[in-house]
Order: structure tokens, then C-alpha cells, then sequence
């Protein structure tokens, strides 16, 4: 059964890593899927309807900040190794690149089954890639600080030409939903409500234009702001669950609801 698109990947590939203990997170700073247990490294898993030289290319790019990092495209018909080669040979071809690699079987009636053919090496004995791309610890670094700023998963790993809800723009909305059920506030107000000390910064910038000052040290929600939370209502029904934007959440909540997000303990293995 021929997918349509990458995305159709993103939903099996979550639910087997989530199954293994792992929070995941789609579309996370160009990445399609990230995964994190514990206090292990990030789990990097790129999406591709099938196995291709792109694919390889996107995922040896993520190496510089993962060693944790896999394909994963969907299962061809008759279960037949892609592009005439056996399934041993793509194994040994993704070792050597550092790579593992994830098969999706998509079926009618039943629901998809995902199979990991092989692992990222570890290092040792012939599995050893040639060479290994630098580690970026800079890029490395902001990829966890996006992932753990982010209190849901918004996105479909693989989108493309869609807006994608970063930390950034779920922060925007955080204070845009407070604007729009308690009216004009304070900076400093809405930063005691939202826990977030760049709350003056983001509404001084005004990124998304969804706020304006109305009065000295004031601010109220625009029109293209009203707009927003209509788009992103799910990302605003984590704020504020139930019926509308109903509730205001408690000082710190947002700390307090990332850490208890946080995962139990890489490889794709029970722990």
C-alpha cells in the first residue's frame, strides 16, 4: 500500500517510540522527528516516502548533532529491498554511514507496523563508520532547548509549506490567549501569569505583529493576533483546556508542566 506523503510515516514511527518510553516531538529545528528519554542523547528519525540518496544525505547532515540517527521510509510491496538491493546490503550501506534504519508496513484493515533493520553503530568492532561528521555542540544545544520548551506536540513530522509551531510562537500564544480573556495587561502581569521572563522582549518585538501598546507599559491583542488563536486553537486548549480560552493558568505552570513531561532512559531498545 503506496503512502502519499512523508507525513503518513510520522504517526507509527511516534507511537513505537513512545511505546519505548520516548516524549517525541515533530518538525523540531528542520529535524522531522525527535525523541528523548531520560537523559540520553536525542534520537533523530528523518522521514521519506522511500529509501533514497536525499534521505541519506538529510540524515548524515543530522549527525553533527546526534549520533542517534535513523531513516525512515515505507516498507515497498512484497517487502523487497528498494532499488534492486537486499535488505542485508542497505543494512551494511547505513552502517558504515553511522545511520539506522526504520521500515514502515502499511496495510488496509490493520494498523502499520514499524520494524527498526538496524541501528546507529556503536562504535566498536567493523560496524564503525568511516567517518563521522563534527559534533556541533551549538546546534546540539539548541535542538534540546527546543524540544524541552515545547509543552506538546504540534506538528507532523515531514510537513512542508505549513507554519510550524516552535517554543517562540506556542510562547506568542500563550500570552496572546491571556490578552484575549483578560484584556490589556502589563508586561510584568503577564509575566507573572505565564512564567516566561522574555515576556517584555517578545511583546517590544512584536514578531507576528499580534500585539500593540495602548497605554504606557499596556498591552492589547490585534486583530492578526484574535486571527491566531483561531488557527492555533490546539496549541491555545493547552493553556486553557475545555470551551474556548476559558481559565487562567496558575504562576509557573509552564515550568512545572514541562518538567512533569520529562521522559524515563539510546538505541531504539526497551530500557
Amino acid at each position: 500500500m503506496a503512502i502519499k506523503s512523508e507525513t503518513e510515516l510520522y504517526a507509527p514511527v511516534k507511537a513505537y517510540l513512545e511505546q519505548l518510553g520516548y516524549t517525541v516531538r515533530g518538525e523540531v529545528r528542520h529535524c522531522d522527528l525527535v525523541a528523548i528519554r531520560g537523559e540520553e542523547p536525542p534520537v533523530i528519525v528523518e522521514l521519506k516516502r522511500s529509501f533514497s540518496i536525499p534521505l541519506l544525505l538529510q540524515a548524515i547532515d543530522r549527525l553533527r548533532i546526534s549520533r542517534f540517527v535513523y531513516v525512515a521510509f515505507e516498507r515497498p510491496a512484497k517487502g523487497r529491498a528498494p532499488h534492486g538491493a537486499s535488505w542485508p546490503e542497505l543494512r551494511r550501506l547505513c552502517g558504515m554511514l553511522g545511520l539506522g534504519m526504520i521500515v514502515v508496513q502499511f496495510y488496509k484493515t490493520r494498523k502499520p507496523r514499524v520494524e527498526v533493520e538496524c541501528h546507529p553503530p556503536d562504535g566498536s568492532g567493523l560496524a564503525m563508520p568511516l567517518k563521522m561528521p563534527r559534533h556541533n555542540k551549538y546546534a546540539a544545544g539548541k535542538l534540546l532547548q527546543e524540544f524541552q520548551e515545547r509543552r506538546a506536540d504540534y506538528n507532523v513530522g515531514g510537513s512542508t509549506k505549513r507554519k510550524l509551531v516552535t517554543a517562540y510562537r506556542e510562547k506568542s500564544l500563550h500570552l496572546a490567549a491571556l490578552l484575549h480573556t483578560h484584556g490589556p495587561m502589563s508586561p510584568k502581569r503577564l509575566r507573572d501569569l505565564t512564567g516566561n521572563a522574555q515576556t517584555a522582549t517578545m511583546l517590544q518585538k512584536n514578531v507576528y505583529l499580534w500585539f500593540q501598546r495602548v497605554a504606557r507599559g499596556v498591552y492589547a491583542l490585534t486583530p492578526l493576533g484574535e486571527e491566531a488563536l483561531q488557527t492555533f486553537a490546539h496549541v491555545a486548549e493547552v493553556y486553557f483546556p475545555g470551551t474556548g480560552l476559558a481559565g487562567e493558568p496558575e504562576a509557573g505552570k509552564e515550568e512545572s508542566a514541562e518538567t512533569a513531561e520529562a521522559p524515563q532512559v539510546p538505541i531504539l531498545q526497551n530500557a
